[in-house]
């Protein structure tokens, strides 16, 4: 994320008024409080899964797309974390090493990075020419099969080495007379099977062989596109012996392989055919090859076959008694037929060790079946909506499927017919958001009428309510940590229960109104809400759901509502250009008033309650004293949030500051800064004693998104509008939930907007952590979590070295004690541990303790509490002890949940050395008495 580390002066103020104090006084802070600068992107929730391919890797590692990041989850430890790299536009496919190591991202601009997934960092980056249909890694790494239009490039893949040229063409493939939309390698990587739209398969050897006509294999019949195509091996040998193809239509084709019917001396024939199923091959044959050189460098020869099995060009030596697969024999054994009627094949996949394959339908069902029997095993409705992605991992054990239009991804198990993962996203934009007290869980509201609970250090979602019929507009988490308040377009504020899972509360009003704020004192007695029809703010007994006064006064929508935190005074912020506040408890309506210039938007108060900010219209952020009554400051910023030019504009980016203006405000924890947010792609932070920009976050570069750029491309602006705006896309092509979006929110009606719009980018609203060291965005793309720790510390044990003991041992003999300990926990055996702990010196646990990966964090705590009940040197442990809980504290308090078994287990081995010694002293406390007074000498 951009950081504008250098603060800017206000607009209204000389810069030549600024005195040296203040100056210094502003550096002062920033010194004493560093992390204030330090935030960066953590995580990213509630965004929805918008389509793509999704893949597995370690056999229980999930990466999906996420709109133009990547999204990795583990399926062991059911957490989620959104990797800081991004792309221009959004994801579309992805493909991952054999061994996980690598993967390769494609955006709808067909431009691709290269990212190292345990370093989680981008090593390459390319633009392909053409649009990416298909994209598959060989088995053994080495190569990278695109399938760009009816082309299909080998690539060779990148790897770990430094090259001027990272990406090497090998060879291109020009045969299909549609788009590419499936691939796969043999498991020697030699021969790529393609699927097209032209209603054929094609089986290509990757190799230049001398000698053997290097024409594609072809496979007929099928009467709509192949979606997918894939190899079966023999058991007993190894080899490839069968292929599946599989039609969008709902047909499978099995075929059989019976070996090499073109020996060497029949492939120089002059009237030797290539052999075909159904039809026989076209006779000419057009084949790109490269001469290892990068991008634009490729030296290209067209060899043109008519029949002959030779060329003009060198190239490889070759065994004659080698058999090809696209000069052998395929026998088309079985057709078989899914059977779901005017439903299409959308998604599919196969699992060689298993020999099944897994079939998606676009009515939302999918079919699990056994082949090449083609018995049927399972066969479930997911969704009514069709499915997008269906894969299986390493082991095969589980399914993952993905449904572009709801926004959802699972993992089931099929052998127990249970889910492994169950998430979805909000389907729409997410309109509020709040942090709980102990700042584990964050609340989500959004415009879909869902409130979802999401777990900070997880990232996941384990609560769903979908009680409200309307639009979710405010949330609040109470003082007891475990229920939350939520108000609604549907007339109701509901209080929920999230231990029991249930809504316990619903508190209405005579006349249905609709809620658009909602806040409660600090004890939890008192309920409000405020209106956006009647401008009327609504008071309830939280106990009895009776409504305890009516406060009027507004003559607008009351957009705003806060306690404050050490008094019983509410403040309320309306379009009425008033900020108003109201003794709820003494029943003495509004007690002061506060004139702006402009329509309120919104308010809060700082956490000490002696000061107000609110933002108008205008882009001005005021700042009240509420004691005095009076105007403190005040921050203009519509310069600071300026930026982004949307595609119906008319005017540039730097002159489109109308309009521009802050929605949402929120105060550090200390007071000290405070966020603002609003229609633009910028969270500004600024410091508010000074009133100084000190950093800027840009939200997203998706250029996916409406606002993003500066400045238009001129090439697509006509007389008729902007040629983004046409609709042109594809109806075969998947639909993502940002076009079913555009349509349920009556876009696509005839009058009412251009046909195709993209989505705004904005941030609705935002929340700060009670520990002040995270904090939470509801933005275009989904809630983005910034935070000061740092979440992810790369460890070089999980690189693939050789992690033995003897490896721990020569790091202890070398004084590397730090990873000597490292070593040990990932071999998990006691002693080796142990032994790390005792070579550490009292003098280096510190260090030691600081080092020492957040994972192994519960694996040194279990560690320590065996030696504490064992070990003599109690001294020595309850250092360590001492030293664990203070380099790691704010660790231990974002994932407490997990780490309390061993903490109870490290209090209660404390606690009973605690009570050994207590009892034993007190029994010889004379004898200790005395042994004192005893002089040294004797």
């Amino acid at each position: 994320m951009v950081g504008v580390l250098c603060p800017r002066l206000k607009p209204s103020l000389n810069p030549n008024a600024v005195s040296f104090a203040a100056g210094f006084s502003f550096l002062s802070r920033l010194c004493s409080d560093p992390n204030a600068m330090n935030y960066r992107f953590q995580n990213l929730l509630g965004a929805p899964y918008r389509g793509g391919n999704a893949v597995v890797t370690q056999n229980s590692q999930l990466i999906s797309p996420v709109g133009n990041r990547v999204s990795v989850t583990d399926l062991n430890k059911h957490h989620t974390v959104t990797l800081r790299i991004n792309t221009s536009s959004n994801i579309c496919r992805l493909a991952a090493s054999p061994d996980g190591t690598f993967l390769i991202a494609v955006d709808e601009n067909n431009r691709c990075i290269f990212i190292n997934v345990p370093r989680r960092v981008v090593l390459h980056r390319m633009d392909f020419k053409g649009k990416v249909g298909a994209l598959k890694f060989s088995p053994n790494g080495k190569f990278i099969a695109v399938g760009i239009g009816k082309l299909v490039e080998i690539w060779q893949s990148p790897g770990f080495s430094r090259a001027v040229f990272a990406f090497q063409r090998v060879r291109t493939f020009a045969n299909s007379d549609d788009k590419v939309v499936s691939l796969e390698w043999s498991l020697d990587s030699d021969y790529l099977l393609v699927g097209s739209k032209d209603l054929a398969a094609r089986l290509f050897c990757v190799r230049k062989l001398k000698g053997v006509l290097n024409k594609p294999y072809l496979f007929l019949g099928h009467r709509d596109s192949v979606v997918g195509c894939f190899f079966g091996v023999d058991k007993l040998t190894n080899k490839v012996n069968r292929a599946f193809t599989i039609a969008r239509d709902g047909y499978i084709f099995s075929w059989g392989y019976s070996g090499n019917d073109v020996k060497m001396d029949e492939a120089e024939d002059d009237h030797s055919e290539p052999p075909s199923p159904d039809t026989p091959e076209k006779a000419d044959e057009v084949i790109v090859e490269n001469g290892g050189g990068g991008i634009g460098t490729d030296i290209k020869k067209r060899k043109v076959y008519d029949g002959r099995g030779r060329g003009s060009d060198d190239e490889e030596e070759e065994d004659d008694d080698e058999e090809y697969m696209h000069r052998g024999k395929w026998v088309l054994l079985r057709k078989d037929g899914f059977n779901q009627g005017s439903a299409k094949v959308t998604a599919c996949d196969y699992h060689q060790g298993l020999d099944m394959v897994v079939v998606g339908f676009s009515n939302g069902v999918f079919g699990l079946y056994q082949m090449p029997d083609f018995i049927c095993i399972h066969l479930l409705s997911i969704s009514r909506e069709k499915l997008t992605t269906a894969v299986f991992n390493g082991s095969g054990n589980w399914l993952t499927f993905g449904c572009a239009k709801l926004g959802q991804l699972l993992v089931w198990e099929w052998r127990s017919e249970s889910y492994i993962l169950k998430q979805q996203g909000h389907y729409f934009d997410v309109n509020c958001i709040t942090y709980s007290p102990d700042s584990q869980f964050l609340a989500t509201g959004a415009d879909d009428n869902k409130v979802k609970v999401w777990n900070v250090a997880s990232g996941s979602c384990f609560i769903t309510f979908t009680e409200h019929t309307n639009a979710v507009t405010a949330l609040h988490f109470m003082a007891d940590n475990h229920s939350l308040l939520s108000a609604s377009l549907d007339g109701t504020v509901r209080a929920w229960d999230f231990r029991r899972y249930k809504n316990y509360k619903t508190y209405t009003t005579p006349t249905p109104r609709q809620f658009v704020s909602l806040t409660a004192d600090m004890s939890g007695d008192v309920v409000c809400a405020g209106t956006l029809d009647s401008f009327e703010i609504f008071v309830w007994s939280k106990k009895t759901g009776q409504i305890k006064d009516i406060l009027n006064g507004h003559e607008a929508p009351v957009h705003g509502l806060m306690f404050s935190p050490l008094t019983q005074i509410l403040a309320s912020s309306s379009w009425d250009n008033t900020v108003r506040l109201w003794d709820v408890f003494a029943s003495k309506g509004t007690v002061e008033t506060f004139q702006h210039n402009h329509d309120v938007l919104t308010v809060t108060f700082r956490p000490d309650g002696k000061q107000l900010a609110s933002s108008t219209l205008d882009g001005q952020i005021h700042f009240w004293d509420t004691i005095d009554g009076v105007l403190m400051y005040t921050i203009e910023g519509r310069r600071d949030i300026a930026g982004g030019r949307n595609m119906t504009d008319r005017r540039t980016a730097a002159n489109s500051t109308s309009g521009k203006c802050f929605t949402t405000l929120c105060y550090s924890a200390d007071g000290g800064y405070i966020l603002a947010a609003g229609t633009s792609r910028y969270i500004c932070m600024y410091d508010v004693s000074d009133q100084v920009l000190l950093r800027r976050f840009e939200i997203s570069h998706n250029r996916s998104l409406d606002g993003v750029l500066d400045f238009l491309n001129s090439k697509k602006m006509t007389e008729a509008g902007p040629m983004d705006l046409i609709d042109d896309d594809n109806s075969d092509e998947e639909d993502g939930i940002d076009k079913q979006s555009r349509g349920n929110l009556g876009y696509d009606l005839p009058g009412s907007r251009p046909n195709r719009g993209r989505p705004i980018i904005r941030t609705k609203s935002l929340s700060i952590a009670p520990t002040g060291r995270s904090f939470a965005a509801a933005t275009t793309e989904g809630v983005l979590i910034y935070s000061i720790d740092e979440s992810f510390i790369f460890d070089p044990t999980d690189l693939d070295i050789d992690v033995t003991p003897e490896a721990v041992e020569d790091a202890i003999k070398e004084e590397k004690v730090s990873r000597a300990l490292a070593l040990s926990m990932r071999l998990n055996e006691d002693s080796l541990i142990k032994k790390c702990i005792f070579a550490v010196s009292p003098a280096d646990i510190k260090a030691v303790t600081i080092s020492v990966p957040q994972k192994y964090l519960e694996r040194l705590m279990e560690a320590l509490v065996d030696l504490i009940e064992n070990c003599p040197h109690l001294e020595f442990l309850l250092h360590w002890c001492q030293e664990v809980c203070k380099a790691h504290a704010s660790s231990i308090q974002r994932n407490y949940r997990s780490l309390l078994p061993a903490l109870r287990s490290l209090q209660k081995g404390i606690t009973r050395a605690h009570q050994d010694l207590t009892d034993m002293c007190s029994s010889n406390e004379y004898t200790l008495r005395y042994l004192c007074s005893v002089p040294n000498n004797h």
